[in-house]
């Protein structure tokens, strides 16, 4: 079988890892880059994995979608506070009839880009991974790196081409798997990443200090247990095993700044709408409360507004 061409859309820690990956084994890959055009264009991508590192010298990177080609795969990691430029990014790789795949934080990501292209053709997933870019070009990624990911909407042929995108994923030497619950699958990443995104910030923390402080871990089981029980009546059947193991988990990464901690030291928006809000409103909607999560998204909400305010 050909192997199938990728658009990275977010050339980023999770982007920027995976796409250098499926080039390195052979794949047709083109890169969509902001401020590191040049550097990537002349100079392509640095990899530091613990997977093993690599550089990728020869690099199909573009400063614009207009010089994209329609691909069979668009890979979406954009950050979701990006969302709005989606519909006029999406034409040109996914032109002649290509799918997406969003690996993008939070829940109902997948909704906006199935109006854009038709639901049959758009594919969901989380990444597992600690990763980050630490300069232009260069990718820092320490722990983990699975992806989980899914069809939009299940069928015969979505679920034969989940599995296409995952085997050639697979000999790229990622790890990842299919899934045929995109909704279990997104709130079970909820239970990391609202806690540990969200805490990072309001307590000035990498996970290493979060997780090392009782106090801390006493809240941040809290809050996942709340996302566990949301998650439930949104129809995503999690095990209550998971809440512990989330923790557990966390104990054993290496020490990790998370993205929206990250963003938010240097003054870029923070992902609170997909993160927080939505899952907050749909358990809502559901009939279940998250009381503990809504104050921690106020607390970032006021954070938010109040740095902007200080560089007005």
């Amino acid at each position: 079988m050909t192997q199938q061409s990728y658009a990275i859309l977010g050339s980023g820690a999770v982007g920027g890892l995976y796409g250098a990956m499926l080039a390195r084994a052979g794949h047709d890959v083109h890169f969509l880059l902001r401020s590191d055009y040049e550097h990537v264009r002349d100079q392509g991508w640095k990899i530091e994995s613990h997977w093993g590192d690599f550089d990728l010298t020869q690099v199909n990177a573009h400063g614009s979608v207009d010089t994209m080609p329609a691909c069979d795969v668009t890979l979406i990691g954009l950050k979701t506070v990006n969302n709005d430029s989606l519909p006029s990014l999406l034409a040109k790789p996914t032109g002649a009839g290509g799918v997406a795949l969003v690996l993008q934080n939070g829940l109902g990501v997948e909704k906006d880009v199935a109006q854009m292209i038709g639901p049959e053709r758009v594919f969901g997933g989380c990444c597992f991974l600690c990763s980050n870019k630490v300069g232009p070009g260069h990718i820092r990624h320490i722990d983990y790196g699975r992806i989980v990911f899914g069809p939009y909407q299940n069928s015969p042929a979505t679920l034969a081409k989940a599995d296409q995108i995952c085997a050639e994923m697979t000999a790229a030497g990622i790890e990842v798997q299919t899934s045929d619950d995109l909704n279990m699958v997104r709130w079970r990443k909820l239970m990391w990443n609202i806690p540990f995104n969200g805490l990072s910030v309001a307590l000035d923390a990498s996970t290493d200090k979060l997780i090392g402080n009782e106090s801390s871990v006493d809240l941040i089981r809290d809050i996942i247990t709340e996302v566990h029980r949301a998650a439930g009546a949104c129809g995503a059947s999690i095990d209550a095993a998971w809440i512990e193991k989330t923790i557990d988990h966390t104990r054993t990464m290496k020490p990790y700044d998370s993205s929206m901690r990250l963003d938010y030291l240097a003054g870029r928006p923070m992902e609170l709408q997909r993160i927080l809000k939505t899952p907050i409103d749909t358990a809502k909607a559901a009939g279940v409360a998250m009381p503990k999560t809504e104050m921690l998204y106020q607390m970032l909400e006021f954070m938010e507004a109040a740095r902007q305010a200080g560089g007005a």
